[in-house]
């Protein structure tokens, strides 16, 4: 069962949206007010990390991958994805 920061409860009774960025671990890194913030946050932490918003919606990864410069991304992870081989493309 996942266990609520003291932080998300408190916002919540308050009547405002919380969401809390948190290390893959699950430790608490910040609670921010809007979503946008809570991505600036887990931009600028630059590992992978969970986002948990109201009604146990979760955002998990890693936030600012931005580019991708000759078929890598930033962290060197082979950028492999493309339009024809997903799910529901087109059949030419």
């Amino acid at each position: 069962m996942k266990m609520k920061s003291q932080t998300l409860m408190i916002g919540e009774l308050l009547g405002m949206i919380m969401y809390s960025v948190l290390t893959k671990e699950g430790f608490p890194i910040s609670t921010c007010s809007s979503l946008d913030k809570a991505m600036a946050t887990a931009k600028a932490f630059g590992q992978f990390v969970i986002i948990r918003g109201p009604d146990g919606m979760e955002f998990v990864g890693m936030f600012g991958v931005d580019s991708v410069k000759d078929g890598k991304c930033p962290d060197g992870v082979t950028y492999d994805w493309n339009k024809s081989s997903r799910i529901g493309a087109t059949k030419r």
